[in-house]
């Protein structure tokens, strides 16, 4: 599990080819490796995936073929926000995030208002009915608060810290972002479906 906020942004710098995916080399910028062993689980972009090896401040992950189809980013040479796995002992500053990917979006509208930026993205249709005014979501694994929801668009202000730390401050129209709609949300959806089936 993370939160959604991110501890560092890292860069892809090497991608090979396997049987069923790729395997991707990542400088992990300022993030602390210290502590992580193969096996731990780090999110990149808002993605899940487990280090399988380190090389003094990168470490290597494999991505699946089916990853790689229901995301955005992990083809090819880029920034990635960083995160690792949460602790129990650790303060939840964002929201509970799985970086299970469930979808991608389409910036619609990224632009500077006052010292704050308007992020307005459009989620995959099957995905609006998560989304909730003044709910959570995760954009490329940035824990976020929606301000407001129309049909599957929805509006985010960024505040300048969230844009200097992270790698929303490349996003333009037409960009294409990694969603996790809240944890919370689709469980709630769970118990309905299942109890009005029965």
């Amino acid at each position: 599990m993370f939160s959604g906020i991110i501890a560092a942004t890292g860069k892809i710098i090497r991608i090979d080819s396997r049987e069923k995916g790729v395997s991707l080399l990542i400088d992990a910028g300022s993030l602390d490796l210290g502590d992580v062993a193969v096996g731990d689980s780090i999110a990149c972009s808002g993605v899940c995936l487990t280090v399988i090896a380190r090389q003094g401040n990168s470490f290597s992950v494999d991505v699946s073929r089916e990853t790689l189809d229901c995301t955005v980013g992990l083809d090819q040479p880029g920034e990635l926000n960083l995160e690792k796995a949460l602790r129990l002992s650790d303060r939840l500053g964002g929201h509970l995030v799985s970086g299970h990917v469930d979808g991608v979006g389409e910036v619609i509208k990224f632009e500077q208002i006052g010292e704050s930026h308007e992020l307005v993205t459009r989620a995959p249709q099957a995905l609006a009915k998560y989304i909730a005014r003044k709910g959570s979501i995760c954009v490329d694994g940035v824990s976020l608060t929606t301000n407001a929801v129309t049909g599957a668009e929805f509006s985010i202000n960024l505040i300048p810290h969230t844009v200097a730390v992270t790698t929303l401050k490349r996003l333009k129209p037409g960009s294409r972002v990694n969603l996790e709609v809240d944890l919370i949300a689709r469980y709630v959806e769970r118990m309905l479906t299942a109890e009005s089936a029965t």
